[in-house]
C-alpha cells in the first residue's frame, strides 16, 4: 500500500511552543539506546513505556547499529516518536569532552549520524521525526554560532527540514529560524539552571538534580507554570514543549514514570510534538 505524503514541516520561524499555563501538553523525551555492544546504559524498554519521543544514540558518543534497530523497533510498537541524538566523535568521553570539529567535517558527521538513524527507523515503519544534540555538541551550540550552522547543515544535507530540539534562545534555535527548520524548547527536571536560563556545567557542584521529589516538583513547575528556580533562588521563565527525562541515573524509569504520572494528575497533558 502506498503511504501517504508528509506534510511538510512549517517553514522559518514556526516554533512548537505552547505555553504551559494555557495549553498544557508537554512531550516528555529521554536519551536512549546509549550502550554498545555488549555493554548497555539505557533501561530502552522501560523508558519506552512513559515518554512520547525517544532520543536515539547514532553511534558517536553511543549506540551502534543493533542497537539502533532495536530501539526503533520498540519505539515503532509503542508509538514513540524516534529523533536522532547526535554528537562529536566521542565514545571513549561519551560526548561529553569538549571538542573543536571544524565546521565541514561536523556537517557532514551530523548528515552521517542521520543518514544512519534513517535507515533503522524506516526498516521499523517509523520515521526520524526531529534532531537533538547531545552531551558537549549541546552545551556548545547553545553560545557558539558556528558550531550551531554546522549542525543545521549536517540537517538539511540529510534531505528533511526536521525540527531541532534545544534549549530555548540558544545560537542553535536562532540560527534555525534563521534558515526556516523548525525548532522545539526543551527543559530538564534534573539539571541545575544558571539565572540566565542555562545549564549549569556538569563539572559544578549541584549540576544534577538527585532527590527524586524535587525533580518531580521542579517538572510541575515548568510544565503548568513555565519557570524554574535557579541556583541563586530567582525565578526562572522556561517556554519549554517537552521535558528531558535522562536514562542514564539509577532508578531513572521509575522516577519517569512518577513524574509522568505527577504531570497526569496536575491536568497535564502527555503528548509528543512530532
Amino acid at each position: 500500500m502506498r503511504r501517504p505524503a508528509r506534510r511538510p514541516p512549517p517553514e522559518r520561524t514556526c516554533d512548537f511552543y505552547e505555553r504551559p499555563g494555557d495549553h498544557p501538553l508537554v512531550d516528555l523525551n529521554a536519551d536512549l539506546g546509549e550502550g554498545f555492544g555488549r555493554w548497555e546504559l539505557t533501561d530502552d524498554e522501560a523508558l519506552l513505556s512513559v515518554v512520547t519521543s525517544a532520543n536515539v544514540a547514532c553511534g558517536f558518543h553511543a549506540g551502534d547499529p543493533s542497537t539502533m534497530r532495536r530501539v526503533c523497533e520498540l519505539a515503532a510498537e509503542r508509538g514513540v516518536v524516534v529523533g536522532a541524538q547526535v554528537s562529536y566523535r566521542d565514545l571513549a568521553g561519551f560526548g561529553r569532552r569538549a571538542m573543536d570539529v571544524p565546521p565541514r567535517e561536523l556537517a557532514d558527521e551530523i548528515a552521517y549520524q542521520i543518514g544512519a538513524l534513517e535507515v533503522f527507523a524506516r526498516a521499523a515503519g517509523t520515521r526520524v521525526a526531529y534532531v537533538k544534540p547531545h552531551g558537549a555538541l549541546y552545551n556548545r551550540c547553545v553560545h557558539d554560532e558556528a558550531q550551531s550552522a554546522a549542525v543545521l547543515e549536517g540537517v538539511r544535507t540529510a534531505g528533511t527540514p526536521l525540527p531541532i530540539l534545544g534549549l530555548p534562545g540558544s545560537q542553535l534555535h536562532e540560527a534555525a529560524r534563521r534558515v526556516g527548520l523548525p525548532v522545539v524548547g526543551e527543559a530538564f527536571a534534573d539539571r541545575a539552571y544558571t539565572p540566565e536560563g542555562t545549564l549549569v556545567s556538569r563539572r559544578e557542584p549541584g549540576a544534577v538534580v538527585h532527590d527524586p521529589d524535587e525533580v518531580v516538583k521542579r517538572a510541575l513547575g515548568m510544565a503548568t507554570e513555565g519557570t524554574v528556580t535557579a541556583v541563586d533562588g530567582s525565578t526562572v521563565k522556561i517556554e519549554a514543549r517537552s521535558l528531558c527525562l535522562h536514562g542514564d541515573t539509577p532508578g531513572a524509569a521509575d522516577l519517569a514514570r512518577r513524574v509522568r504520572d505527577e504531570l497526569t494528575a496536575a491536568g497535564v497533558r502527555i503528548g509528543s510534538f512530532a
